[in-house]
């Protein structure tokens, strides 16, 4: 085992590795996709309601003129007329005191002030300080170390994988790579160093590699490409003002996607087959491995159900679409839209499924080797 002085001088140099590495990565200039000159979104409250837009059977109108104090940028403390469109994406239902988000666009003669949302990021803030006391208190020291690996895991997506394919490397290997090291860190933060942690980490990774080539696998076989998602218009348009990979977007969301509950998987196999051994160390390496797989035996139904269900609620909009237009069978299969859903949720079921046996199988050599090292001793 390493030792704890070993610990501290090692982990602040991988940290400070780690800080340049990403400062590296994000040092480059993004081509501007629309002319946002002179305008800024600012925090701002409504201090009066000018013009009401509320009809007599209690519906909203039109559009709404309000009086709103801005509380940010270079105009703070200044008061304005606004418009607040009344839109299901724009817009707010102002009342006075109501604190919103408003886009300030600023020209020689005036300001021209349009309320843009409610101020949500108080509420924001809140919720996820919740969530963090929540997992810390219920969880104790492994849920602090669960909070800080989920901070690490969205700084690694959005200053090391975002700023990476942004620049065009390829976006299912940096999903790879960002995978491993997410996955490397939590489970080294929650299982420390030890051969349950080396098992968890190769039974995850495998299982992630294999959701993306399976993923590829069946794009392929049915003719689904990157280039078949509903926002491709917009997404060409990106690609061709930066170095973007577009097609391997859509591979590269289904690693993602699967990582969480392949993740669990391996560290839950892992832990039984350690806790197993611990309990018996008599038992043989076979009769440990086949343990491990009864175990993950009663994990897959809920694991998969759990990544099927995801992909349903994220595009649950759209299948009651369907539902609604009362779509015949062969067109609602043969869909793009359907393609990919189905793609997502068994090549991300069969990645959590591989990864039972994988890891099972690696925890339990370990294991059996590192009780031969301790009888040869």
């Amino acid at each position: 085992m390493m030792s704890i002085k070993k610990k501290l001088m090692i982990v602040p140099i991988i940290g400070i590795v780690f800080i340049l590495l990403l400062l590296e990565c994000n040092q480059f200039e993004k081509t501007p996709m629309i002319s946002t000159k002179g305008q800024s979104y600012e925090k701002a409250v409504v201090t009066e309601i000018t013009k009401d837009n509320v009809a007599e059977d209690g519906n909203r109108y039109g559009t709404q003129e309000v009086m709103v104090r801005i509380k940010s940028g270079n105009n703070k403390g200044k008061e304005y007329e606004a418009v607040n469109p009344n839109g299901t994406l724009f817009g707010a239902d102002c009342e006075v005191g109501t604190k919103v988000i408003v886009i300030v666009s600023e020209n020689s003669s005036s300001n021209i002030v349009t309320v843009y949302s409610r101020d949500r990021t108080s509420v924001i803030y809140g919720f996820s300080l919740i969530f963090a006391a929540v997992v810390c208190i219920i969880g104790g020291k492994k849920g602090a170390k669960a909070v800080l690996s989920l901070i690490f895991a969205f700084i690694c997506i959005g200053y090391l994988m975002f700023p990476l394919i942004y620049q065009g490397i390829s976006p299912i290997m940096i999903t790879i790579v960002v995978s491993v090291l997410t996955t490397v860190v939590t489970l080294g933060l929650l299982g420390g160093i030890s051969s349950k942690t080396l098992s968890a980490i190769i039974g995850t990774t495998c299982g992630v590699v294999i959701s993306a080539v399976a993923a590829l696998i069946f794009g392929k076989a049915a003719g689904i490409s990157g280039y078949n998602v509903s926002d491709i218009e917009t997404l060409n348009y990106v690609g061709q003002n930066s170095s973007i990979q577009i097609g391997q977007l859509l591979f590269s969301g289904i690693i993602i996607s699967s990582l969480g509950a392949v993740m669990d998987v391996g560290m839950s196999i892992a832990s039984t087959i350690q806790e197993i051994h611990d309990t018996n160390p008599s038992l043989s390496r076979k009769q440990v491995f086949l343990s491990g797989i009864h175990v993950g035996q009663d994990m897959m139904g809920t694991m998969t159900n759990t990544l099927i269900f995801a992909y349903v609620g994220g595009s649950l909009t759209t299948l009651i679409i369907n539902y609604a237009y009362d779509l015949s069978y062969r067109q609602l299969a043969n869909s793009y839209i359907i393609g990919i859903e189905i793609m997502q949720g068994l090549s991300g079921s069969l990645g959590v499924v591989l990864t039972v046996p994988i890891t099972a199988f690696v925890a339990s050599f370990l294991i059996g080797k590192k009780k031969k090292m301790k009888t040869t001793d």
